[in-house]
């Protein structure tokens, strides 16, 4: 099974997580689920993420600010290896059974499939999802996919033009870029600097000197929810 690490998300601020909590009526047990893979390598939702925000959790019940509803519940915590497949989340049937809502620290996948299968209880997002990238350094990591359906970046150097430019271009660098900085952000590479130096380095240059046809928008999340079958493995 291939390992999901590549989606980032962070931590919502407690008092969304207590505001969300509220809309279940003073909840008497409510389950933390966090998860064992993508968001716990971002430090986002692993069995530490988890363990603290019960902890602040509980914290903040018992000191009534703002969370005097939460005074007499019991948090219970559990993190299965993923929370985005069925198989993974089938051992926290009894928990959730037992808990009057679910506090879910995995990416808005996991969030979607735990209410899913668990459709009579509440499930509430303790992350905000943000993007799909790999680590640029230790705690810091960059956007460079976009899942837009159609890639492209076998003719840009590896680079992605949809994810790393600013606007989208697919046809070159706009205006704005100087000195191989993007002018939304001057600490920001500019996409197309880098498709260029890699085209030049490969001795490729060509790959970018015919126009680029229209991108088939379709296939990215403007064309509603996607899907892929294999028809080869469904069973």
């Amino acid at each position: 099974m291939p390992k999901r690490y590549t989606i980032k998300a962070e931590r919502k601020p407690l008092d969304k997580i207590i505001k969300m909590l509220a809309v279940s009526d003073e909840p008497k047990k409510v389950l933390v689920a966090g998860c064992g893979t993508c968001v716990t390598i971002c430090f986002a939702g692993g069995e530490q993420e988890v363990e603290l925000l019960v902890s602040q959790l509980k914290l903040r019940a018992k000191s009534g600010n703002g969370a005097a509803g939460l005074a007499r519940t019991e948090f219970v915590q559990s993190t299965p290896q993923r929370q985005c497949e069925l198989e993974y989340i089938e051992n926290l049937a009894d928990e959730v059974a037992e808990a009057e809502a679910v506090i879910s620290m995995a990416c808005g996948v996991g969030v979607q499939v735990m209410a899913q299968r668990f459709p009579d209880t509440p499930v509430y997002p303790a992350l905000d999802t943000t993007f799909m990238g790999p680590p640029a350094r230790h705690g810091v990591w960059i956007e460079n996919c976009a899942g837009c359906g159609d890639c492209i970046i076998g003719y840009t150097a590896g680079v992605c033009p949809v994810a790393r430019c600013a606007k989208s271009m697919m046809n070159g660098p706009c205006g704005g870029s100087q000195n191989g900085k993007c002018e939304v952000d001057r600490e920001i590479d500019c996409a197309w600097a880098l498709i260029f130096e890699g085209l030049k380095n490969q001795g490729k240059l060509r790959n970018i000197m015919s126009p680029a046809p229209a991108k088939n928008w379709s296939t990215s999340a403007h064309g509603g929810q996607r899907k892929i079958v294999r028809e080869d493995i469904v069973q």
